[in-house]
């Protein structure tokens, strides 16, 4: 069974002669100027160019971090003189990281703990806190928490705030 066929004239008879309206084309999301073109490639090189520094900045940092993650461990060491051996160690690798190897691996003593001072914008040591890094690897040495509390600081800064020769 099919519906009966429709009249001629259907609907509202106002509206017999109107035509529907058509809608525009798609819009078209690219720069059609030479200009924008020019602008929009300025605009995507300077930002790949910006993530990349940023991405290599982030990556040639790494061992600060980790630098920064062994002195968190290192802070759980009690006995003094053995927390200023480790302290050492982590600061002559980190130095070996960001500086020749013939500048850092021969230092020790007193030029080691002015190497670490003139690494920095202004120097983190204190001269009790140099005395201590420069003799602390040789002499057994009786701390008080202050003392490593603020060695413990003035290295957390100093892994932060050193120069790196390899990212200048």
């Amino acid at each position: 069974m099919s519906a009966p066929p429709l009249p001629e004239v259907f609907g509202n008879y106002a509206l017999g002669d109107f035509v529907e309206v058509v809608p525009p084309g798609a819009i078209d999301w690219l720069p059609q100027t030479l200009g924008w073109q020019i602008t929009a490639i300025m605009a995507a090189s300077f930002s790949a160019r910006t993530i990349f520094r940023k991405l290599r900045s982030w990556y040639q940092n790494r061992y600060r971090r980790e630098a920064a993650e062994r002195l968190r461990k290192i802070e759980q060491i009690t006995e003094g003189d053995k927390l200023i051996m480790e302290l050492n160690r982590l600061l002559k690798l980190t130095a070996l990281v960001a500086y020749s190897r013939e500048t850092v691996a021969k230092l020790s003593g007193a030029p080691w703990a002015d190497f670490l001072n003139d690494q920095c914008a202004a120097p983190v040591f204190t001269s009790s806190q140099m005395a201590l890094l420069a003799k602390g690897s040789y002499q057994r040495m009786d701390i008080d928490k202050t003392a490593t509390d603020g060695l413990l600081e003035a290295s957390a800064q100093w892994i932060v705030e050193h120069r790196d020769l390899h990212n200048v």
